[in-house]
């Protein structure tokens, strides 16, 4: 069924029952032959572009004309274009003739993202959008590649709301597939910067190897091995008797309390007990009791033989060192110190 309407006589507008036509792409419809005989009759200009209504729903888009083979009283659009519209078969829309303005931007999103990565989707786009007259802003549109069907948001369209796209250079832009997901943020590890090596400074410490009697004999108690940073840490402080002061680095005499001075006595000591010191190398080695040598490299490959090939040698020097022992010595220093 037809309905004309009574607008002026520029003007084409009819009301039609619409079904789906044989078309898949594009937005061109098929009329009735009474349309164009209506269109010429006014005085249309050509290209012949319609605003596309549903009276239940108020939605609007545009389309063109593709051929006038319909029945009379119908109109058939695309698939695609009756869900857009949401119409069902035999729904009432309404067409009215319109002039649209060359378009100069689109903003387009695809629902996929199989879109954007075919071979060239420029060229397939191109391609498919030549079948389109015109395009509408919140319209959802459909193109095809091979078998494929591609759905297109139009989300905005320059210097109007809806635009022809006839015959004209277009910029487009894309915005991110409707199923775009952003790459996840990978914590970054953190910078662990590598500190240069410091080089150690080798550094003779007295008494850092393992305790071993001269004699061979195994030790029969732990010995303690103290080292140069034992020794700094220990401080044994003067009590009110004026005893011995253990320091960091040598043996502080005791001061006489009057004068705040060393004693004459214990100066004496001092000096006594560093020449016994010196005398005591020439007599270990005169006595077969040891070797000396000032060459720490020396030092060390005399004690490698001597637990090793010259084990002999050791043992001799120990039963030397034995015969000039004197174990009463000990009891009488510790009384002179007194």
């Amino acid at each position: 069924m037809e309905y004309w309407s009574d607008d002026d006589i520029d003007s084409f507008q009819h009301t039609y029952r619409c079904y789906s036509s044989f078309l898949e792409t594009g937005n061109k419809i098929v009329m009735p032959a009474s349309a164009l005989d209506s269109l010429l009759h006014k005085g249309v200009e050509y290209p012949w572009l319609f605003e596309l209504c549903n009276p239940s729903t108020g939605k609007v888009s545009h389309c063109g004309v593709l051929e006038f083979t319909s029945e009379e009283g119908f109109v058939l659009l695309p698939t695609w274009m009756m869900e857009c519209m949401k119409l069902m078969e035999g729904d009432i829309v309404t067409l009215k003739s319109t002039f649209l303005e060359k378009g100069t931007f689109l903003k387009l999103q695809p629902h996929t993202k199989d879109l954007v990565q075919l071979a060239d989707p420029k060229a397939v786009l191109e391609k498919t959008l030549s079948e389109f007259c015109c395009l509408t802003t919140g319209d959802t549109i459909m193109v095809m590649h091979g078998n494929m069907k591609f759905y297109i948001d139009i989300l905005e369209a320059k210097p109007s709301l809806a635009v022809n796209i006839i015959d004209t250079d277009c910029e487009v832009d894309f915005a991110p597939p409707l199923d775009y997901e952003p790459p996840k943020k990978v914590a970054k590890k953190a910078k662990v910067e590598k500190k240069p090596v410091e080089e150690e400074i080798v550094k003779f410490k007295a008494f850092s190897g393992a305790a071993r009697r001269l004699d061979g004999e195994p030790v029969a108690e732990g010995v303690a091995v103290v080292d140069d940073s034992m020794i700094s840490s220990v401080q044994i402080k003067a009590s009110g008797s004026g005893k011995l002061v253990v320091g960091s680095t040598a043996i502080q005499s005791r001061k006489d309390h009057s004068t705040g001075e060393p004693s004459q006595k214990h100066l004496q000591e001092e000096t006594n007990m560093k020449k016994e010191e010196v005398g005591n190398v020439p007599c270990v080695v005169e006595n077969g009791c040891g070797n000396f040598s000032k060459s720490p490299k020396e030092i060390a490959n005399i004690v490698a033989e001597w637990f090793g090939p010259n084990a002999d040698e050791l043992k001799a020097m120990s039963q030397n060192a034995l015969k000039l022992a004197s174990p009463e010595a000990i009891f009488k220093i510790v009384h002179d110190l007194q």
